[in-house]
């Protein structure tokens, strides 16, 4: 009995050749407030090129790509309307809007991924983006888009940590202070320090006066491993931070975290986690090659790799906590 095999095609290769093309598309009708125009209601591309401003050309143009790709639907009268996905995550003036999100990458990350031939070549990028004195701009254009990408995962944490005692956290490169806004929210008894460079602290102190907590915020500014963090902290977070320093810094901002943590005290870590092998999730690979791009050292790990960085570092049961996002979080106990 002779078997039979599926024909080689260059199919996959010509779809990853317009692999670009749906974030610009996306980014496209945002920037030209399609999804916001068609959150209250189903319309033409002529009704919604008299509430935009857009041409009816670019507007049907794009509107019939994003059909194509489940963005939006049209009915037999040539009325388009949201899909749930873009109903939740795409309208501007919704609490979980990723539109952030899609114009970084177009804006900030395309560009210097022009270079990536380059980059392979020597192992370096054209420009790191994890040292303060060239990455600044790039963090204040970003940490407010990461937010909403964010803000699920933080609320998981806060509600499995339960908080119920005062306690210190201690919001390790905090951004926009995702994760210790969301600890605040979750118990009046949680006070947050957060850490990160000079120029980012403002926009810490602007989201969590924001979400209402600031009254119960304190700021240091400088790099994680040279600042003195203090002691005594009964929560410690590292949300997306280990990723970008790269194997040595973060291993000894573990040790760090962990001396400034009390007995019992408990790190949670969010990172785009990759399988001991190294063979996906898909996503966490392509992280990986996103971290060659912006960083000198930077790389994506697996929770085996982290957890043996934090016993090394005095932690035990490291653990993890599934949580909204592209990875679960990752958690451990100083004893």
């Amino acid at each position: 009995m002779s078997t039979s095999t599926a024909p080689v095609t260059p199919e996959r290769i010509m779809q990853f050749a317009w692999g670009y093309v749906p974030p610009l598309v996306l980014e496209a009708a945002i920037k030209n407030r399609v999804f916001d125009t068609l959150d209250s209601g189903p319309k033409t591309v002529q009704e919604v090129s008299a509430a935009t401003g857009a041409s009816e050309r670019g507007l049907g143009s794009i509107m019939n790509a994003l059909v194509g790709l489940n963005f939006l639907a049209r009915d037999e009268h040539g009325r388009y309307s949201l899909a749930p996905e873009s109903a939740a995550f795409l309208v501007s003036s919704k609490p979980a809007f990723q539109g952030g999100l899609i114009s970084h990458c177009s804006q900030h990350l395309i560009p210097k991924w022009l270079a990536l031939n380059d980059i392979v070549t020597t192992g370096k990028p054209l420009k790191a983006v994890n040292e303060e004195a060239t990455g600044t701009e790039f963090f204040q254009k970003f940490v407010t888009d990461l937010f909403p990408m964010n803000y699920a995962a933080a609320q998981t944490l806060a509600k499995h940590l339960a908080v119920s005692s005062p306690v210190q956290v201690l919001d390790l490169a905090a951004g926009s202070g995702v994760w210790g806004i969301a600890l605040a929210q979750s118990s009046e008894k949680v006070r947050v320090t957060a850490v990160d460079w000079p120029d980012v602290i403002p926009i810490t102190r602007k989201t969590a006066a924001r979400f209402g907590v600031a009254d119960r915020f304190s700021f240091m500014e400088g790099d994680l491993l040279r600042v003195d963090f203090g002691t005594n902290y009964g929560i410690a977070t590292l949300g997306h931070i280990l990723h970008s320093e790269g194997e040595q810094r973060s291993r000894a901002l573990l040790r760090k975290t962990f001396q400034a943590l009390q007995p019992g005290g408990t790190i949670a870590i969010a990172e785009f986690l990759v399988d001991a092998d190294r063979r996906g999730p898909v996503n966490g690979l392509l992280f990986a090659v996103n971290m060659l791009v912006l960083t000198d050292e930077g790389n994506t790990y697996s929770f085996e790799e982290i957890g043996q960085w934090l016993k090394e570092a005095g932690f035990v049961n490291a653990r993890t906590l599934d949580a909204p996002g592209p990875s679960p979080l990752i958690l451990a106990t100083k004893p």
